[in-house]
């Protein structure tokens, strides 16, 4: 059974048809630029566009960067903050025609690697972390999910841990993997203290390149893996959410 996933991040949005008894895409993602500002309206028009390009029908799931309760997206962090109190389900509902669940981004990545990825099997507590724009976690207990975390928004050194250690801080300071490292090893020493997880989940675009930090990360007792994913993780999760509360 096929079910398209719309992965909404804050420097592109992608999506695809999702086999969802693989946990693969079924077709090649379309990508397009995620519009600055990333307002409602130009971000609704942009999962239009990926939507169509498959002439799709039915089902669709759609990932958003912030909190999500209900349809309604509560927080907007890396996104213009007219999405805040939005409702998102009746806004890209509208705008595609088609029955929509809308689901925190890190959260569907996470469901999607806890079903088919580098957490399928795995009890006791597990943390998946998406290192992109910003930081995105999906929190899991004997693989249940505690939505909205948003752990990416504790504060590290003054500031949300986001703005010193995700990929966009990485690229905009021109950090080197050594250094880069270094922080997300202090953010991780940080969200160990207060959850202690056995198994941390790197996610995001920058998993397709763990051999180049995750080596460096030291003095972390819990396992730390790269998402089998990968960056497709948002997409196929996020169909299985629409699958699941459609």
């Amino acid at each position: 059974m096929n079910v398209f996933g719309v992965d909404i991040g804050g420097s592109g949005i992608k999506g695809a048809p999702v086999d969802l008894e693989r946990g693969d895409l079924a077709e090649p993602r379309h990508k397009v630029l995620t519009p600055h500002p990333a307002t409602p309206d130009g971000v609704a028009d942009c999962v239009h566009e990926v939507v169509s390009q498959f002439g799709w029908s039915g089902k669709v799931g759609i990932t958003f960067p912030g909190v999500v309760t209900g349809g309604i997206t509560r927080t907007a962090a890396n996104v213009d903050k007219g999405w805040i109190d939005r409702d998102a389900r009746a806004l890209l509902g509208d705008r595609l025609g088609m029955p929509v669940t809308v689901v925190n981004d890190a959260d569907a990545a996470g469901i999607a690697e806890m079903t088919f990825g580098a957490g399928a099997g795995r009890k006791g507590t597990v943390l998946l972390l998406t290192f992109g724009t910003g930081i995105g976690s999906a929190l899991f207990r004997d693989g249940r999910l505690i939505p909205n975390t948003e752990l990416g928004h504790l504060e590290l050194n003054g500031h949300d841990a986001e703005k010193h250690a995700s990929t966009r801080a990485k690229d905009d300071e021109d950090l080197s993997w050594e250094h880069w490292a270094n922080r997300v090893q202090k953010y991780l020493s940080h969200v160990e203290m207060l959850f202690s997880p056995e198994l941390f989940i790197i996610g995001g675009g920058v998993s397709r390149k763990a051999e180049r930090f995750i080596p460096r990360i030291e003095g972390i007792r819990a396992e730390i893996v790269p998402a089998q994913l990968l960056n497709n993780a948002g997409i196929v999760g996020a169909a299985m959410a629409a699958n699941t509360q459609s």
